[in-house]
């Protein structure tokens, strides 16, 4: 089968289109033929090495956890997908080296769910990591309730976009930080945007002079400071980005696969609650162009790739 992968560390150009081995099927797998797949920020940080003290590495690597597609073969053990059954899912394994930027992927049944009936491949593909990561940290890190007031930073962003309609969600009130470019974005996902940069603590101050009652954190560094700085006397803390959260009693997450949480975001898109924004898709060959356009970090939603099976299926 074609994929991506790569055999060393290193830029977009270790990134290679070719024949890449087909999966085995286990009996707790199930084969996906890959519609979509998703481009994550922590793709190009596995790419380049800098999760190598946490996850073990077999070379060649196809990159990519999150994906959508159509079940073409049920494990053994597996009763809860059928063949053609459309499903999204967040295949994180606890190394590197299957992933979703191929034709086909054996997913973990753990990590699966149903796709959103509502989404287009290409906008449910967007949802498994960024979700996830949003609902956990809201839900589970943050246990956000209605009524609180919620700073979220990188509100445009993959993930940031997503807590944004999630916090709406649970009835909060929602402080986005962007870039002036994305106010009316933010404002569209149920968010109050306020300018990043130099000067964030007082714009936010201005609306929320009692300070915030949870911040979620997507940046790190000053940025992270700035929202401890922030809270209200009770106010809780939880970064994605910066292991320091933990110095001021907040929370460092890093999403976990779960089929029941991801399951309850394929409703809440199926319900209008949440949708994912796709800011430009590639094909699979050109892999490298939609990791280096990730890495500028400019990103409005979600970059996307996309298995084309047109030609394939047309063929007699």
């Amino acid at each position: 089968m074609k994929g991506i992968s790569y055999s060393r560390y290193g830029g977009p150009e270790v990134l290679e289109y070719g024949d890449v081995r087909d999966p085995k099927v286990g009996p707790d797998q199930v084969l996906v033929k890959v519609r979509a797949a998703a481009v994550n920020p922590v793709d190009w940080k596995c790419r380049e090495g800098y999760l190598d003290a946490v996850l073990d590495v077999v070379f060649p690597v196809v990159p990519g956890w999150d994906v959508s597609g159509v079940v073409v073969q049920p494990g053994t053990s597996v009763p809860e997908f059928s063949v053609g059954d459309e499903v999204i899912g967040y295949v994180r394994e606890d190394f590197l080296s299957r992933g979703t930027f191929a034709e086909y992927v054996a997913a973990p049944v753990r990590t699966l769910a149903r796709k959103p009936r509502n989404l287009s491949f290409e906008e449910a593909a967007g949802l498994p990591l960024a979700g996830l990561t949003a609902y956990q940290v809201l839900v589970k890190a943050l246990e956000v309730e209605r009524g609180e007031t919620v700073l979220v930073h990188a509100a445009a962003g993959g993930v940031g976009s997503l807590a944004v309609q999630i916090a709406v969600h649970l009835g909060a009130r929602v402080i986005g930080t962007a870039g002036e470019h994305n106010h009316d974005f933010v404002r569209g996902l149920g968010g109050e945007p306020v300018a990043h940069g130099e000067g964030l603590a007082d714009r936010v101050r201005a609306l929320v002079p009692e300070g915030v009652d949870a911040a979620f954190d997507t940046i790190g560094g000053e940025t992270l400071k700035t929202s401890a700085d922030l809270l209200a006397p009770e106010g809780r803390l939880a970064s994605i980005a910066d292991s320091e959260v933990l110095s001021y009693g907040g929370r460092y997450c890093f999403a976990r696969a779960d089929a029941e949480d991801l399951t309850k975001l394929s409703r809440l898109a199926e319900e209008g609650a949440v949708s994912v924004h796709v800011q430009e898709t590639f094909p699979l060959e050109r892999t490298a162009d939609a990791h280096r356009l990730s890495q500028e970090g400019r990103t409005r939603g979600k970059i996307v790739v996309t298995v084309d099976w047109a030609a394939e299926e047309a063929t007699p």
